[in-house]
């Protein structure tokens, strides 16, 4: 297994999260969602650590990245299908509020993250603490729609927005070498720049009634807690329920 070191006192804050979630949540015999994305990823790594050392999990990942690193690591694995609920999944935000509510989908992975998570006992954050706003909206807020007709559903977002008070709000296409980003479930990804979002449990109820938007990336009552890591390598629990 190859050593990956963290470099930046970013990185050494989401290992320390990682960390303290695999002692403080993580028990023997737990079926796991793995989550995806930098922080979830550095959990990966120190999960396999501790499955080298006897830790007997298996994991059910949130995206083929996240699959892939696991396999390499040495992690077993098995499909969603096959198994009862989770025992507990372990992911990171793009950014969390003080009452749990999130943002994902950066790494365009949030289908697969709220399938897996919403098929947990218990969803549990791991984050450096720079993740932590008091209002959630800076970060771009992802939207997972179907190929088909997406400019038209672009149009229909875009009016939701301004009917919810949000104005004339931004909406760019994801991408990736210059090409429209297609998720791991063959869809694409429109961020929606909000600024800032006063309601977020209103909105998260009103954006899957859009013909073609497959998921979005506001997670609303899904997190148990969160564990967050500081650059000097402590970390603490913070509980939501």
């Amino acid at each position: 297994m190859t050593t990956v070191r963290p470099r930046t006192e970013q990185d050494r804050a989401k290992v320390a999260a990682g960390v303290h979630a695999l002692d403080t949540q993580v028990r023997n015999g737990m079926l796991l969602g793995l989550g995806s994305g930098t922080t979830s990823h550095w959990f990966v790594r120190s999960l396999a650590e501790r499955v080298q050392e006897g830790l007997d999990v298996v994991g059910v990942p949130t995206s083929t990245a996240t699959r892939d690193l696991a396999l390499e690591l040495g992690i077993r694995l098995a499909d969603l299908n096959d198994v009862p609920p989770l025992d507990l999944t372990i992911d990171g935000p793009d950014e969390i509020d003080g009452a749990g509510n999130m943002i994902k989908g950066g790494g365009a992975c949030l289908l697969w993250e709220k399938v897996v998570a919403r098929a947990s006992h218990r969803m549990v954050t791991v984050l450096d603490d720079t993740k932590i706003v008091a209002t959630l909206g800076r970060f771009p807020l992802p939207v997972e729609v179907v190929p088909f007709g997406w400019v038209s559903t672009r149009r229909h977002l875009a009016r939701l927005f301004a009917d919810a008070g949000l104005g004339q709000v931004r909406i760019t296409n994801r991408m990736r070498d210059g090409e429209l980003l297609v998720t791991d479930s063959g869809h694409y990804i429109l961020d929606a720049h909000l600024d800032a979002i006063p309601d977020v449990p209103g909105l998260a109820a009103v954006l899957n009634h859009i013909p073609g938007v497959v998921e979005h990336g506001l997670f609303v009552g899904i997190a148990d807690a969160m564990v967050v890591g500081h650059p000097d390598g402590s970390a603490e629990v913070r509980t939501f329920r």
